[in-house]
């Protein structure tokens, strides 16, 4: 019974550890075989066009990234 529970510690401690670190590394998860872009495909679904949650969020980026390079312009002047 003592090998079991010391066991069931050591894994529990392992998997405390790993995600420690994987909270401070701050790292997307990623799998080890390349995903979609391996395969050639360039995007998850068939769309011609994005929907309308992907076209607001890609339209708040862009602003953002102008707010940015206009906020980068003004301090180099």
């Amino acid at each position: 019974m003592s090998t079991f529970i010391f066991a069931f510690i050591f894994f529990i401690v392992v998997v405390v550890a790993m995600s420690v670190g994987y909270i401070f590394q701050q790292k997307t998860i990623a799998g080890s075989c390349g995903g979609l872009g391996a395969l050639g495909i360039a995007k998850a679904c068939d769309c011609p066009e994005p929907c309308d949650r992907k076209k607001m969020r890609l339209e708040k980026v862009q602003a953002r990234e102008a707010k940015l390079n206009q906020w980068k312009k003004d301090q180099i002047l």
